[in-house]
């Protein structure tokens, strides 16, 4: 069980960190704003899911 919340946290960081990129990747490159703000958005909503899994894979490793 463990493992599997480690390889899903793993998943969800690496998410993260591609939208990232890709977002800043646009914004040098003088892309859209718009881009680069659904990319952000994009971003911030992926960090949140993976901090919520994140803490209930904590919880149940506890129980």
């Amino acid at each position: 069980m463990s493992t599997t919340f480690n390889i899903i946290a793993i998943v969800f960081m690496v998410a993260v960190v591609a939208v990232l990129i890709r977002g800043l990747v646009n914004l040098m490159k003088g892309g859209s704003g718009n881009t680069s703000n659904k990319l952000m958005q994009a971003r911030i909503v992926l960090q949140f899911f993976a901090l919520v899994f994140i803490l209930l894979a904590v919880w149940a490793t506890r129980q």
